[in-house]
C-alpha cells in the first residue's frame, strides 16, 4: 500500500549515490535520496512538512491524490534552447 498522499517521481541519475524525486501533484516538492526506498520514507514525511508550510502561509493546498503513483524513471535531460 502507498502510504504517499501525492504522486512521486522519483529519477535515477548519473551519480548511482544519488536519486532526485519531485512530485507532480504537490508544486514545488522535491528532494534527494540515496535509494529508491530512502526517497520514499523522505517524501513520504516532506510531503506532511510541505503541506504544512504552505497552510502556514496562506497558501493553496492541493488536494490529495486518491490514487497516488510511485514512477522511478532516468532523470530527464534538459534540452539546450
Amino acid at each position: 500500500m502507498i502510504e504517499l498522499k501525492y504522486s512521486l517521481v522519483i529519477e535515477a541519475t548519473r551519480d548511482a549515490d544519488f536519486f532526485g524525486f519531485y512530485s507532480p501533484d504537490l508544486e514545488g516538492f522535491t528532494g534527494v535520496g540515496h535509494s529508491i526506498e530512502d526517497c520514499v520514507y523522505k517524501a513520504k514525511w516532506g510531503m506532511l512538512e510541505h503541506v504544512d508550510a504552505l497552510k502556514e502561509r496562506g497558501l493553496p493546498v492541493p488536494p490529495e491524490n486518491k490514487n497516488p503513483k510511485i514512477v522511478v524513471q532516468n532523470e530527464e535531460k534538459l534540452s539546450a534552447a
